[in-house]
């Protein structure tokens, strides 16, 4: 089964090519997991046209509603119910809609305070998209979080659409409700298999990122599902897991070079 390998970066990245079946190379790699990051792919996703990814736990390292919620001083509540909702535990909306009723009175500029002071991008995650971009790839950034941070995130990371959720503010204050459809797992997923069709991708053309519970669907139905320091019921469902390094890993395992990668 196993073919040639070789040391893309001595003692900390290699890449290990095979034929056989993918099943059979992650079952006979799976002890490695526990030090290394260990991501198999089929040959076919290395040249990916679509990204699709989730923001929160993974291209930031926040929760955006929980950052709100300190603002609000409602932090502790809020973050119990965004645990459960992520680990799939809660209804998607229901536990969305809770969350955002209690930031209720909040002022909208503590959204712009929110975003220069907390929000930070996942490590790597940069490099990731615009690296992908330049090599052809249209990235999607679809949140069950907030336009106000997505759009400003999207742009910073270098995405070319972005889909989340719009809070409703009036007279400078958020009413603690939320304006036209939801972003939920199901609509992260339609979203991938519409932008799909529309260019008339392949299943292995496209990659998908995410972390929870509500990035299943779109991970299952990419042609390559990445799971990044995610919860358990996503990492069952991806195709790899990231739980080591950043994100530039996945560009070690896509076999972009370093002297490819864009910053």
């Amino acid at each position: 089964m196993v073919g040639a390998n070789h040391w893309i970066e001595p003692g900390l990245v290699g890449e290990l090519r095979f034929t056989g079946d993918l099943a059979s190379a992650n079952a006979a790699l799976d002890p490695l997991r526990g030090v290394a990051d260990v991501l198999v792919l089929d040959e076919a996703v290395r040249s990916p046209r679509l990204l699709m990814s989730d923001m929160d736990s993974t291209m930031i390292a926040n929760e955006c509603i929980d950052e709100l919620a300190d603002y609000a001083g409602v932090k502790p509540q809020v973050a119990e119910i965004t645990e459960r909702a992520m680990q799939g535990e809660l209804d998607f909306e229901a536990a969305l809609r809770e969350r955002v009723a209690l930031l209720k009175g909040l002022s909208e500029h503590v959204i712009a305070d929110c975003l220069v002071q907390r929000i930070r991008p996942m490590p790597g995650a940069r490099t990731l998209v615009r690296t992908l971009s330049q090599r052809g790839a249209d990235c999607v950034l679809v949140s069950g979080g907030f336009h106000s941070f997505a759009d400003v995130i999207g742009a910073e990371l270098g995405f070319h659409a972005v889909f989340a959720n719009r809070l409703v503010i009036e007279h400078g204050h958020m009413t603690g409700e939320l304006e036209g459809g939801i972003v939920d797992a199901a609509r992260k997923a339609a979203i991938l298999m519409d932008q799909s069709a529309r260019q008339g991708l392949a299943p292995e053309q496209v990659i998908a990122l995410g972390d929870g519970a509500n990035d299943i669907p779109m991970l299952k139905a990419a042609g390559a599902g990445i799971a990044y320091h995610a919860k358990p019921a996503a990492i069952a469902a991806a195709d790899a897991h990231i739980a080591h390094g950043d994100w530039t890993a996945l560009l070690h395992a896509l076999g972009i070079p370093r002297s490819e990668w864009s910053d």
